[in-house]
């Protein structure tokens, strides 16, 4: 079994989200994915990178194995864990978007605080694992 992770630490600050997305497209290009499979995961990081906890720096970890690609974003609020602990109801809420644009969402503790990983299937993009 092959893998690959990168890590990025950001300040929680909204310009330099757009460094998470550079790593990410950049990761798209070299693992061949489709633009959909790309915005799906563009716009979920976007969601968990906007929760607001403090002024401490964000981390994201994105790791590529088995034909799957996994991103971990954290330290995020308490209101998300929550948020993410409901099962999908009707609401538009990021619960349901979350779920409609990944494969799975896990959420865990590091620290107290809750850190969210994002898995979405990469199979038959040309991946070289």
């Amino acid at each position: 079994m092959s893998s690959d992770q990168i890590t990025l630490t950001l300040p929680r600050e909204r310009p330099f989200f757009a460094v998470a997305h550079l790593v990410l497209g950049g990761l798209a290009v070299r693992l061949d994915l489709g633009y959909e499979q790309l915005e799906d995961l563009q716009g979920a990081l976007t969601l968990l990178l906007t929760r607001q906890v403090d002024s401490q720096d964000l981390t994201l970890v994105v790791r590529v194995a088995d034909h799957e690609l996994e991103a971990t974003v954290g330290p995020l609020d308490a209101a998300t864990e929550l948020e993410l602990q409901r099962e999908a109801g009707p609401d538009l809420d990021l619960r349901r978007v979350l779920d409609t644009v990944v494969d799975s969402v896990e959420v865990t503790k590091r620290d107290g605080k809750p850190w969210v990983t994002l898995h979405k299937s990469i199979e038959g993009s040309g991946v070289a694992t």
